[in-house]
């Protein structure tokens, strides 16, 4: 029996430090409990005290000392000493606070003089008030040693039963290599760069719980995409709705770095809707982004020669007029421009010789008629611009009018506004010319 209880000390030593590799966990416990012998000779006291280590979920290792003491029907104080290694199975969860167990292991017993090996077992339960203070309970039963009682000198052996109440205190570091809190031996996140917040696995918190931890989320509280940090992409055009300037792209449509549609011909229509995107650019469009051609000819205006007249691809968009005598004898025919004072639209003395030589020429030819385009240079705004010369169109078909040419003879009448210099707008010379009304004269029959 004595080799069974020595082999089991052993095979509990080596447990124990075959255990060092785990959270090496500690407890110290100490009770107070009752106590008495089987044979009904009396109750007495029995502190307790006990060291344990954690060594699996499963099981810890206990040293522990119990000694009886104020038995009744004794007249000494101290009964008994008794040194115990015991191994506890613990049956609940360690995530619970109550915890049941059972126990046993040899023991060292001390009693009326005698000395020699025995063992204890028994049940209790531990109940944790924090993480690592607990309040515990259990009840065992103590083999005896045969002794000799020095009253009476005979031979007895006390088997004797205990129930104890107590305290246990848990200590002792747990491995941590993140140190965030959790140790190895429970952390699903063991490589968690220091200081970031974990839940209770030691996992970065993800406030959102859209698969991107609050460290690296740009939107923590707003469930969003992997690929945009965290963060929500309403329109799904690739730009994160913080980024975007234009959330509402509808679906498909190409978008720049800023999340706006693009356009990349910069004519104001986006390439989504731009029949034409490949215009160029700070030529005039119409709503589908194509290039403005005012007398539908199929020649834009910004290549149309006669941009008010329809004519011919070949022509450069003007018609094709067969000249008659005169006009091929008469190169005089062609009348220059007349020219105006800046943000002016009335006719200067020196401008009045040109009107006067198309109003001859059109009470001569009867069958031909004249078509009168409005110029502005580039000062003053667009819209400002354009109004200046329609004005400077009125003043100049005024002029012929009143000269005794029906309007009807003035064929069409197109304000441009700034939009066809005939010369560079960063000089005062240039913008001279640009200050205009041309003229073209037709033949209509």
């Amino acid at each position: 029996m004595k080799k069974l209880i020595l082999l089991s000390l052993i095979l509990a030593f080596v447990a124990s430090i075959n255990a060092q590799t785990l959270d090496k966990k500690w407890g110290a416990g100490i009770g107070l409990g009752a106590y008495g012998p089987l044979n009904d000779e009396g109750v007495g006291l029995m502190p307790e005290l006990y060291l344990s280590r954690y060594l699996s979920p499963k099981l810890d290792l206990m040293l522990k000392g119990d000694l009886g003491v104020f038995r009744s029907k004794l007249m000494s104080d101290v009964d008994l000493a008794n040194a115990f290694l015991n191994l506890r199975f613990k049956l609940g969860n360690e995530s619970k606070n109550f915890r049941p167990y059972l126990f046993a292991g040899p023991g060292f017993l001390a009693d009326n003089r005698t000395t020699g090996m025995n063992f204890d077992l028994g049940l209790g339960a531990k109940y944790y008030i924090s993480p690592a203070t607990a309040f515990y309970f259990d009840a065992g039963y103590l083999n005896g040693i045969k002794s000799v009682t020095v009253v009476g000198a005979r031979h007895v052996t006390d088997n004797i039963w205990k129930a104890t109440i107590g305290m246990e205190f848990d200590f002792g570091k747990a491995k941590d290599t993140d140190m965030d809190g959790v140790s190895d031996n429970k952390d699903k996140c063991p490589d968690t760069p220091a200081g970031v917040v974990v839940d209770k696995n030691g996992c970065p918190v993800d406030t959102d719980g859209d698969g991107v931890p609050d460290y690296l989320d740009k939107c923590p509280t707003v469930k969003g995409l992997v690929s945009l940090n965290g963060c929500p992409d309403a329109d799904g055009d690739g730009v994160a709705d913080i980024d975007d300037k234009c959330p509402d792209t509808p679906k498909g449509w190409k978008v720049d770095a800023t999340g706006c549609p693009l356009d990349q011909d910069h004519d104001g229509v986006v390439d989504a809707l731009d029949k034409c995107p490949d215009t160029p650019v700070g030529v005039t469009v119409d709503k589908n982004g194509c290039p403005v051609d005012t007398d539908g000819d199929g020649v834009p205006d910004y290549l149309d020669k006669c941009p008010t007249v329809a004519g011919p691809k070949e022509n450069n968009g003007c018609p094709v007029v067969e000249k008659t005598v005169e006009e091929m004898v008469a190169p005089d025919m062609k009348i220059e421009p007349v020219y105006f004072d800046y943000d002016k639209s009335n006719i200067l003395n020196v401008e009045k010789a040109k009107i006067d030589k198309l109003v001859s020429l059109l009470k001569a030819n009867k069958d031909y008629e004249v078509n009168m385009t409005g110029n502005t240079d580039s000062k003053g705004t667009e819209e400002y611009n354009m109004a200046l010369s329609k004005r400077r169109i009125d003043s100049v078909a005024k002029a012929i009018t009143t000269s005794g040419v029906k309007q009807n003879r003035i064929y069409k009448e197109k304000p441009l506004g700034e939009t066809k210099p005939a010369a560079t707008n960063e000089t005062e010379e240039g913008r001279a010319l640009n200050r205009r009304v041309e003229f073209e004269v037709i033949k209509t029959k």
